[in-house]
C-alpha cells in the first residue's frame, strides 16, 4: 500500500512538475516573440496634404511613442540601428521630411522649403496618423522641427532627447561661417560656394567620417544613400534654400530658450563631442534654462549613432524609464 501510494505521489509530481515545465517554457516563447515582433519595422506612406510623407514605425502603438527627426544632409535610415534597441518598449515613429529620403520633394514653387513650412508639415503628419503625445529624438535639421512643434503644442511632448540638435548660439561651430555669410548676403556669389558642401566626398568625409576616431565604425550605406537622394532633380536647390533658412532657426533661439524654461521639459542631449558643426557648448547650454536637463558627450562625430548606438540607446532607456509618466513605467513594466 505505501509503495502504491509513494508511487502515486511520483507520478503526480513527474507530471506537475511537467506541466509547469511547458508553461514556462510557452511563457518564455511568449516573450521571445514578443521582443521579436517588436523590432519589426513597417515602412508606410502617409498622405499630409497631397504630401506623401515615408516613415518608419516599429512597437506597440498603445506603448509611449517616441518620434525621431531626423537632419541634413540624411533621412530616417539615420535610426535604423536605433530603432530595434529601443522598440520593445516604446512605439517609434520616425518619418523622412518633404525633401528628403523617400518622401515628396515637392516643387519649391509651389512648397517654400523654409524650416517653418516643414515644421507644419510635420505637425499635420503626427496628426494624420493619429499621434496625441509623443516624445520627439531630434538631430541637426529635426531639432528646429521638433521644437518649433514643441513651441505650439507643449502640452503633446512628454520628453526631449537632443542628439547634436542644437538651439543655442554658442553651439554653433566656425564651419558656419560660409552659411552665415549667405545669410548676411544672400546673393548667388555666396550661394554657389556651398554647393561644395552637398557633394558626395563632402558627405562621406565631412558629415560622416570627421570626428569618428574608428571610421571602420560608419557604415557607407549612409553616405551613399544621402548622396543618391541628393542628386536628384532639383534638391540641391532645396538643400540650398535650407541653408539660408537655418537663419530663422537662430532667430528663434531665444523662444526655444524660453520654452526649456518655462515648461521643463525632460531633456536628455547625447552629443558626438568631435562634431565640427554643433559643438559641445550647444550640450552644455541646455542646463542653464532646464537645470534639470542631462548632458552626454561621446567621442564621436556628427552622427554619433552610427559609433555609438549601443551606448546612446541605453541613456535613451534609462532616461524615459526615469521620466516619463506611471502609465508609461506599467506599460514598460509589462513587457
Amino acid at each position: 500500500m505505501f509503495i502504491s501510494r509513494l508511487l502515486m505521489i511520483t507520478l503526480s509530481f513527474i507530471a506537475f512538475t511537467a506541466a509547469f515545465t511547458a508553461q514556462a517554457a510557452d511563457a518564455a516563447k511568449h516573450t521571445q516573440y514578443t521582443k521579436l515582433s517588436s523590432s519589426i519595422v513597417h515602412y508606410q506612406y502617409a498622405n499630409v496634404a497631397g504630401t506623401k510623407i515615408f516613415y518608419r514605425e516599429a512597437g506597440d502603438p498603445s506603448a509611449p511613442t517616441i518620434l525621431l527627426l531626423h537632419g541634413f544632409p540624411t533621412s530616417s535610415h539615420m535610426y535604423r540601428n536605433l530603432i530595434p534597441l529601443l522598440a520593445d518598449r516604446y512605439h517609434i515613429v520616425a518619418p523622412d521630411l518633404p525633401g528628403f529620403g523617400l518622401s515628396d520633394a515637392p516643387d519649391r514653387k509651389s512648397y517654400p522649403y523654409t524650416f517653418e513650412n516643414i515644421s507644419k508639415t510635420m505637425d499635420n503628419f503626427t496628426q494624420v496618423i493619429g499621434l496625441k503625445r509623443f516624445a520627439i529624438q531630434v538631430f541637426d535639421y529635426g531639432a528646429p522641427v521638433g521644437l518649433r512643434i514643441a513651441l505650439a503644442h507643449p502640452e503633446r511632448i512628454t520628453a526631449i532627447i537632443s542628439q547634436n540638435g542644437n538651439a543655442y548660439e554658442e553651439g554653433l561651430g566656425t564651419d558656419w561661417s560660409p552659411i552665415q555669410q549667405y545669410w548676411k548676403a544672400p546673393t548667388v556669389a555666396n550661394r554657389e560656394p556651398l554647393r561644395a558642401f552637398l557633394k558626395p566626398d563632402a558627405i562621406k568625409t565631412y558629415q560622416y567620417l570627421n570626428g569618428a576616431p574608428d571610421k571602420t565604425l560608419i557604415a557607407p550605406e549612409g553616405y551613399l544613400m544621402d548622396s543618391l537622394f541628393l542628386a536628384r532633380p532639383d534638391n540641391e536647390e532645396i538643400q540650398l534654400d535650407l541653408f539660408l533658412d537655418y537663419a530663422s532657426n537662430v532667430a528663434l533661439y531665444p523662444k526655444f530658450q524660453a520654452y526649456f524654461r518655462k515648461q521643463h521639459p525632460p531633456l536628455l542631449a547625447v552629443w558626438g563631442k568631435n562634431d565640427p558643426l554643433f559643438i559641445p557648448a550647444g550640450a552644455k547650454a541646455f542646463k542653464r534654462d532646464n537645470p534639470n536637463a542631462e548632458v552626454f558627450l561621446y567621442d564621436a562625430g556628427h552622427f554619433a549613432l552610427e559609433s555609438h548606438v549601443n551606448e546612446i540607446a541605453l541613456e535613451i532607456r534609462r532616461f524615459l524609464n526615469k521620466n516619463l509618466s506611471s502609465n508609461t513605467q506599467a506599460v514598460q513594466d509589462s513587457k
